[in-house]
């Protein structure tokens, strides 16, 4: 059966616009590309930040989304570890395996890819898919795997877990607060626990996320719109937090994490802050922390792939609600509602 010369797709028309359209299936431009048919995909909140007008770089006209899992229809004539039929997962950051950022797997700044879907190039949130680099950037699906979970290893649970866990180095015994229980802070809260901290601290503004956070693992919640977070977490510590993951990206919430880090302590930033904070460097020079930024690099997929299908991760469970393709503009006023809605991560099928 061949392609389609149309399509469905979520499209951008600048700040606060978006619009389930009709546009023309894409096509391989290059020898290493494949096409993509999308079984399921997702809304990621970098999607509403884009949305916002934090993501300049994000044109008019651009096919939004970089998460998904689905059924590889084209390859190019240079792409040999995928064919036509293999079910794939599509990492959210394109590699090309070859430049001086890849052989150090910093995939996240690849000279010709890096996180381009949704952004630079048309994304995932449309019924096919052309994704660069295909070999480097596609994952084959384990037979009878769960496809929803696997739709979380395309950018949140290795999001959380590189960019909050790892460059927080996180170590057993540690006292972790996650400020924001949004998608991100949860898959940091589920992965920080490879490495058996002692409290994992959870703080929002969202009582239905805080309990949610406690099921996933939090020894301690804590309100942010109700009390006075950074008191309370002094509180609860002699000196501060020995790893503060800031999971929002607005300037209230890395507040939060240089007013309670510890001397010698991380803060590692998630966030996508389309703001400047102000940084109180003239009082955390001298207390000898390490601050972290960064794009997700999906060095670890691999790896969290594994755990997943062992069952030691269980990333279907911030899953809270489900929608089919049709429905695509109700799932954004869903998740662009998620206090309201109670929701955590939206999933939509295309099956």
């Amino acid at each position: 059966m061949t392609m389609p010369k149309q399509m469905q797709a979520i499209v951008y028309g600048g700040p606060g616009v978006k619009s389930l359209e009709t546009v023309a299936t894409p096509k391989i431009q290059q020898p290493t590309d494949a096409i993509i048919k999308i079984v399921k995909t997702t809304i990621c909140g970098t999607d509403l930040h884009i949305l916002k007008g934090d993501v300049p770089a994000v044109t008019k006209g651009r096919i939004l989304g970089h998460e998904g899992v689905g059924i590889v229809e084209e390859v190019g004539s240079a792409v040999t570890r995928f064919k036509k039929g293999d079910r794939v997962l599509i990492s959210c950051v394109s590699a090309c395996g070859k430049c001086g950022y890849c052989k150090k797997q910093l995939y996240a700044h690849c000279e010709d890819g890096g996180w381009i879907l949704g952004h630079l190039i048309d994304g995932t949130q449309a019924e096919y898919v052309r994704t660069p680099h295909a070999d480097n950037s596609l994952y084959h699906v384990p037979e009878g795997a769960d496809e929803e979970a696997l739709v979380m290893l395309s950018d949140i649970l290795p999001t959380g877990f590189e960019i909050g866990v790892l460059y927080g180095a996180v170590k057993p015994g540690d006292t972790v607060a996650i400020i924001g229980a949004g998608p991100i802070g949860m898959a940091a809260l589920l992965t920080a626990q490879f490495f058996s901290p002692a409290r994992l601290i959870m703080v929002d503004v969202d009582e239905s996320r805080l309990a949610m956070a406690k099921t996933f693992g939090a020894t301690d919640v804590i309100n942010s719109a109700t009390g006075d977070a950074v008191a309370e977490l002094l509180a609860m510590t002699k000196d501060g937090i020995d790893v503060v993951i800031e999971a929002v990206g607005i300037a209230a919430t890395f507040d939060i994490c240089q007013r309670v880090v510890r001397p010698a302590g991380h803060i590692a930033n998630v966030g996508v802050h389309g703001t400047s904070v102000d940084l109180q460097l003239q009082d955390l020079w001298i207390k000898n922390i390490t601050l972290t930024t960064g794009l997700v690099n999906t060095n670890t997929t691999d790896m969290l792939m594994k755990n997943v299908q062992s069952g030691k991760l269980k990333p279907a469970e911030l899953i809270t609600h489900r929608f089919a393709f049709a429905e695509f503009m109700r799932a954004y006023e869903v998740f662009g509602n998620a206090s309201k809605e109670k929701a955590l991560k939206v999933m939509i099928d295309n099956s």
